[in-house]
């Protein structure tokens, strides 16, 4: 215990750390672009908003360190009491929560806000690799799949009641570590078919994509029925009038959730991203700017401060969500494609350091660890090049905000924690 406590720091893997610092630092730089005027231009202002990010970037110091002195059983040992403490956290919302844009979200605590769904993530990831990392635990068997699936889909439920949709769309990323500890792709599969018909939904009605669902089991039915003949309708015309009414019951279901759940301003991003509906001042003003700026920045870029559309405030939420843009138009194509290579590097020795732990609780934490930060980096940068609708979802260790800042310091620095210790017996 004292040998791995004395070693600890020389165990730390330093390119993650380093990653990290230069990923926080250079995103602080475009949140001083973004947010800096003429009358706030000191670094060091902490009225404003890089002045306060600043603060939250020192505030990481202490809560690394405090990371890094429990020993690695600790996360493994209390995980279920964090991923308790998380849930308890999300209900709290509903009778203590401050509503910002709508979403009852944060808890206000003076001039300070938090976002528990930040914090969650992490403490969700802790208890999938507990639960998964059980020696007789088997994901194959449906009982322990829906297990994961609790686990997972709580805290995404929560959030979508607060509501949070964008936030609760993270939550999918944990599929892809089930996938990898034996569930059958088949889920994932399911999904990006449901994506589609959705898709195909908006664009051609529900009518259309009915009519041609049916055509598709029509056909398939004639070729089994060929195959098997008089019999196969004997022992499977229940499965097949059950098809039938699946089929219909999800296109006219997905026509109803659209039409009559969603609320205007989504259909409106829908039709936006899919090319039904034009619209460059409302709805589809934030992704017109956005994919305004980015392109201004050419190969090179304008340069450090020197982001006309970004002094001009032109894109709403440009130090949040659409940290990106500032990137774009000040370093360009070149800083831009960088940042992205930076960001693929992390998740690379992420995955590398997990795929050599010893203890399969570290492991799995490790791809719970990459498969949410892989989930934000490709939900915000499709959402700030219009190929995704506006959600909501911060950019990793750059965007503003301490709970999102303070959410994926501690994702990432109890993965580097554990990793420190892995070649030690748990």
């Amino acid at each position: 215990m004292r040998q791995e406590q004395n070693n600890i720091f020389a165990k730390i893997d330093w390119l993650l750390v380093f990653l990290f610092l230069f990923l926080v630092g250079f995103g602080w730089m475009n949140i001083y672009a973004a947010s800096r005027t003429t009358e706030d231009a000191e670094l060091l202002n902490f009225s404003t908003r890089h002045g306060k990010q600043f603060v939250f970037i020192c505030l990481t110091i202490p809560l690394i360190i405090l990371i890094l002195f429990f020993n690695s059983t600790f996360y493994e040992k209390f995980s279920s009491l964090f991923y308790l403490i998380a849930i308890a956290s999300l209900m709290g919302l509903f009778a203590f929560g401050k509503t910002i844009n709508g979403a009852t979200s944060w808890y206000n605590f003076g001039s300070i806000g938090l976002q528990p769904s930040e914090f969650v993530k992490a403490f969700t990831a802790l208890a999938i690799a507990k639960l998964l990392s059980d020696r007789k635990y088997n994901l194959k068997l449906i009982k322990n799949q829906i297990k994961a699936f609790i686990i997972v889909f709580i805290p995404a439920i929560l959030i979508i009641l607060q509501p949070d949709a964008g936030s609760a769309l993270v939550y999918l990323a944990f599929f892809l570590v089930l996938n990898r500890e034996g569930l059958t792709l088949n889920y994932i599969l399911f999904g990006a078919l449901v994506i589609l018909l959705f898709i195909l939904i908006i664009l051609f009605g529900h009518i259309s994509v009915s009519l041609w669902l049916i055509s598709i089991i029509s056909i398939g039915l004639l070729y089994a029925i060929y195959r098997g003949g008089k019999r196969f309708i004997r022992f499977n015309w229940h499965k097949v009038i059950m098809i039938y009414l699946m089929t219909l019951l999800f296109t006219f279901g997905t026509n109803f959730t659209y039409n009559s759940v969603f609320k205007q301003h989504h259909r409106d991003r829908f039709e936006i991203l899919l090319g039904l509906k034009t619209d460059t001042k409302n709805i589809g003003y934030n992704s017109y700017q956005s994919e305004l700026t980015i392109s201004s920045g050419s190969w090179t870029g304008k340069g450090f401060l020197k982001g006309d559309i970004t002094k001009g405030d032109f894109v709403p939420e440009q130090h949040t969500d659409y940290i990106f843009t500032t990137v774009g138009e000040e370093w360009g194509f070149i800083g831009s494609s960088i940042v992205i290579l930076l960001f693929m590097l992390m998740l690379y020795r992420i995955v590398y350091l997990a795929e050599t732990h010893t203890n399969k609780f570290g492991r799995i934490y490790g791809y719970g660890v990459a498969a949410i930060l892989f989930f934000h980096l490709v939900i915000n940068l499709g959402m700030v090049i219009g190929l995704m609708p506006t959600v909501g979802i911060p950019l990793p260790f750059f965007s503003y905000g301490g709970s999102s800042l303070w959410g994926f310091t501690i994702l990432l620095f109890i993965f580097i924690r554990l990793d420190a210790h892995k070649n030690y017996d748990w």
